[in-house]
């Protein structure tokens, strides 16, 4: 089977032009991982002062994973504290690929969802 890969465009104005400080992004879930078979909708905002500064990445409202506020806010160090200018696009959305399969409960966005996390890591550790 052929491995899917991110996609990742300048959104299109009415008129046509193309917004390349807005991207519009799919994320498909890595094979094997309770994420395989679905594509996950993201956004990247990139600001004038890239890329001295990261873009802003964003789930739509309300997904669900302990690394991403409730906002939609992903929350990745690659993307925070440990940004370089040297990183990449595609870097990102590998990366964010990642995350979605094993996220961080140590510094998570959505302290619910991190709860609900750390109960199922518990329950399939304890029947393991």
């Amino acid at each position: 089977m052929e491995k899917e890969s991110s996609t990742s465009r300048p959104v299109s104005g009415s008129d046509g032009s193309l917004n390349l400080f807005h991207w519009q992004c799919l994320i498909p879930g890595k094979d094997g991982t309770d994420w395989e078979g679905g594509h996950y909708p993201l956004s990247i905002q990139f600001s004038e002062d890239y890329p001295d500064n990261s873009p802003v990445c964003k789930f739509p409202q309300g997904f669900l994973d302990p690394n991403v506020y409730p906002s939609g806010l992903v929350c990745l160090s690659i993307i925070g504290e440990d940004w370089k200018p040297t990183i990449t696009v595609k870097q990102i959305l590998v990366g964010i690929q990642d995350m979605l399969d094993n996220p961080n409960p140590s510094s998570p966005a959505n302290h619910d969802i991190n709860n609900l996390y750390l109960k199922e890591v518990s329950v399939t550790h304890a029947s393991a």
